[in-house]
């Protein structure tokens, strides 16, 4: 049977909109947050973003993408999101927010033993060096502070990489991801120690100033339903082992 211009015209007027439609998300492989394992995405803020997809009732993709890509694209894309991103003054106004989904603090680590004695950051002064992922949070943060020898790195496992052999002394590191990240070259917790907290930072999902706003309160309030109901304790239970990972209960509107 041959289908009616008119017909052919308005079904792909719906396919294109239905496209249209699908919320397209971005995250980068950052453990325990969002990985691969055995080619299946996984981890912490997966989980979470999984949950919120089936209870909004969502079309969504989420993409695997480097950190400054999808940070790019976020700012620029229609209809788009980007997790789990550290909420800062500086990025305040770039995204509509929903979170948080993880409370954390980033700090100053030294190879245990190493006899370091950094307290703030006129301490870190006196370094050479001080390798920070370009893009991350704390970078911007120590920018704004004026830190001279601040080196703007790829990735996190750059960084990690330059303190494991020694090219580096400080390591910059969130309480989220610190045991991963040392995994990954094959250290552990155990092999450096805590210098000084630098800040808090709490993890949410950004979205697009263009994505529509009631789609992001929708997120909101089913991400504060899944914390009422104790979905959000189970997903952190299974990925951390600090109870003050936990974001605090929103008031009952």
């Amino acid at each position: 049977m041959r289908l009616k211009p008119w017909l052919v015209l308005m079904l792909l007027g719906s396919w294109t909109s239905a496209l249209a439609a699908q919320l397209q998300l971005y995250t980068e492989e950052y453990r325990p947050l969002s990985f691969y394992d055995n080619g299946k995405l996984t981890g912490m803020a997966v989980e979470v973003v999984e949950q919120l997809v089936q209870r909004t009732g969502t079309s969504a993709a989420i993409q695997v993408v480097p950190w400054t890509r999808g940070y790019h694209q976020v700012q620029h894309e229609a209809n788009s999101g980007l997790f789990s991103i550290v909420r800062t003054a500086r990025r305040e106004a770039l995204f509509q927010w929903v979170g948080p989904i993880a409370l954390g603090h980033t700090s100053f680590y030294a190879r245990r033993g190493a006899g370091l004695n950094v307290r703030s950051l006129k301490d870190v002064e006196r370094f050479s060096t001080v390798a920070v992922p370009k893009q991350w949070y704390s970078y911007e943060y120590l920018s704004d502070q004026g830190l001279k020898n601040l080196y703007g790195v790829p990735t996190p496992q750059h960084m990690t990489k330059m303190f494991k052999h020694g090219r580096i002394e400080l390591l910059v590191a969130s309480s989220l991801a610190l045991d991963d990240m040392l995994a990954e070259q094959g250290m552990k917790a155990e092999d450096v120690e805590l210098q000084f907290t630098l800040m808090g930072t709490n993890s949410y999902i950004a979205f697009s100033r263009n994505t529509d706003p009631a789609l992001v309160q929708e997120w909101q309030l089913a991400l504060d339903q899944l914390n009422r109901d104790g979905g959000l304790l189970r997903i952190h239970r299974r990925w951390f082992s600090d109870p003050n990972s936990m974001p605090v209960l929103a008031p009952l509107p």
